[in-house]
């Protein structure tokens, strides 16, 4: 069985790439922003079972509650 926090490093840097082109700004402030979200708190969370979750799901999480709503045409 893969670690939880395996999985989860593997797939941060994509979470991160898909919100840099959705915000078209780099990846440190996204990777900034991202971190102190409500969204990264229970993706590090064991019993939400986020970190299952593919990266285009938690990035359109965060994208919900940061915007309220997600903009497809910024896709």
């Amino acid at each position: 069985m893969i670690e939880h926090n395996l999985v989860r490093a593997t797939v941060t840097p994509q979470i991160v790439t898909i919100l840099s082109h959705y915000y078209k700004t780099d990846a440190d402030e996204v990777l900034r922003r991202f971190y102190e979200s409500k969204t990264a708190e229970n993706y590090a969370d064991e019993e939400t079972g986020l970190y299952a979750q593919s990266a285009l799901y938690v990035a359109g999480m965060f994208i919900m509650e940061q915007d309220g709503r997600i903009d497809e045409s910024r896709f």
